[in-house]
């Protein structure tokens, strides 16, 4: 049983995930966990609170079940208890999240992070059940309200019941409205983590007490320093941080998001993001060149912040 104040806060990365060339692998490209490691390891020293592999971010649903299983393995032991590995355990339905559930247990994943079934529109009784069987595993549950991906919202009056299982403790909230922080709040104890990188600053400000989300990737240490800020009551600091970040943000909310992320971090030039694995196919000339300009400005503006306060 988790203790109900298990605290899944604080900056953790849903994580993009290395690929290389490899004509044997599925679509001539295998998962590169040297690379894989090397960024997990990057984010954890960049102050991040911890990593969030097998997102849709992570690319789990284009992975092999070895793949995906040892992506999980590969983070723990490169976090290797300096922070946390929530691992994503989603499925088109329960019994398939129980699967991947146990085997995060099996690894040493912190907690996992949960959609309802992918598969279809589950209705209220079905979505309660799959929460219920993954509460069974017994790790720490983010529950993941995406309802532009999945198309089931979880809304804040059932957010708390799912809170009343064991071991929902938090929920990803990514339905892009930030009135839902302070309903679910009102409701009940749940933490809400801000799941949206372009309502980062206003979800923190309303009461969200964590991120996690796909932009730490290609800004670890900004993203660390808009929350510290925010949490410490520095509003003005945080949002003239967060205003020139949020253009580049903003890709985190559109279809091309994980090639859009991959592409700032090569450009931002700290850890590597490369191609992805199909379905996902290449950003055109036109979305390739705005990334790289709203990255570059971002990059400028972080840099330009950061000189001002030291000169203060």
């Amino acid at each position: 049983m988790t203790d109900k104040n298990f605290d899944l806060g604080g900056v953790i990365v849903a994580t993009t995930l290395a690929f290389k060339e490899d004509p044997k692998a599925p679509a001539g490209l295998a998962v590169d966990y040297d690379k894989f490691a090397e960024h997990c390891d990057f984010l954890i020293r960049s102050g991040c609170r911890g990593v969030g592999p097998n997102g849709s971010l992570g690319e789990y649903s284009s992975l092999t079940d070895e793949e995906r299983r040892k992506v999980v393995q590969v983070a723990v032991d490169t976090v290797a208890g300096r922070g946390l590995v929530v691992a994503g355990v989603h499925g088109v339905g329960w019994h398939q999240a129980v699967q991947w559930a146990e085997h995060a247990a099996e690894d040493g994943a912190d907690g996992v992070l949960l959609l309802p079934p992918t598969i279809y529109r589950a209705n209220r009784g079905e979505v309660l059940e799959h929460y219920a069987k993954v509460d069974e595993v017994g790790l720490p549950i983010m529950a993941y309200n995406n309802p532009i991906d999945t198309k089931v919202d979880l809304t804040p009056e059932l957010i708390a019941e799912l809170h009343e299982l064991e071991n929902v403790v938090a929920v990803k909230e990514f339905s892009t409205d930030v009135r839902r922080v302070l309903e679910i709040k009102e409701r009940c104890g749940i933490d809400v983590i801000a799941g949206a990188d372009d309502l980062l600053f206003e979800s923190l400000v309303v009461g969200a007490t964590g991120w996690f989300a796909g932009y730490p990737n290609a800004f670890p240490r900004e993203a660390v320093e808009i929350y510290e800020l925010v949490r410490a009551g520095k509003i003005e600091q945080a949002r003239e941080l967060y205003t020139g970040l949020v253009p580049v943000f903003r890709w985190d909310s559109k279809t091309e998001f994980v090639q859009a992320i991959k592409l700032s971090m090569d450009v931002a030039g700290n850890t590597y993001g490369g191609p992805t694995r199909p379905p996902r196919g290449p950003l055109s000339e036109s979305q390739r060149e705005q990334v790289v300009r709203d990255t570059r400005r971002a990059l400028d503006h972080a840099e330009r912040v950061h000189a001002a306060a030291g000169a203060n």
